[in-house]
């Protein structure tokens, strides 16, 4: 089994559909793998055309238990007097990115366009997002590493 960092490049998103009547929508994201979460910083003003350029940084395993080798992007629109709004997610499937890396010691996904699609399954924009796998080197057991003890693997 390859251990490693799933780290993932949030660049921005173009053509969402502003959920917001009055003013423009203050989107942010919330990206999920495997049970782990991230949320992005809030877009304010930024409207159907955010841009973030953060990264985030997932534990993986390859393989691993379970088949949802899946990075959820779950696009939101935060609101100060009602709950925030869902405005659309996109899936980026990792498996064959993981499989790579675990067999070559790293494999990346360079930032491209994901279709996101609303709650009744429509297109509603893109998302432009970059992945990368790199596999945790063996035998250093207990060592740092990219800011996680080995033993939290």
């Amino acid at each position: 089994m390859a251990v490693g960092l799933l780290e993932v490049l949030l660049v921005g998103a173009k053509g969402l559909e502003d959920s917001d009547f009055l003013g423009d929508m203050d989107p942010y994201v919330i990206i999920e793998y495997k049970g782990q979460e991230h949320k992005s910083t809030v877009a304010r003003g930024d409207g159907s055309s955010p841009s973030w350029n953060e990264k985030f940084t997932f534990k993986a395993e390859y393989p691993g238990s379970g088949d949802g080798y899946k990075l959820v992007l779950k696009i939101m629109d935060k609101d100060t007097f009602s709950s925030d709004d869902f405005v659309g997610q996109a899936t980026i499937y990792v498996k064959d990115l993981l499989a790579i890396g675990a067999e070559k010691g790293n494999a990346e996904i360079h930032p491209a366009k994901q279709s996101v699609v609303n709650a009744e399954n429509r297109y509603c924009g893109d998302i432009t997002v970059g992945v990368t796998f790199t596999r945790e080197v063996e035998g250093n057991e207990g060592e740092e590493y990219g800011g996680w003890r080995q033993s939290n693997f």
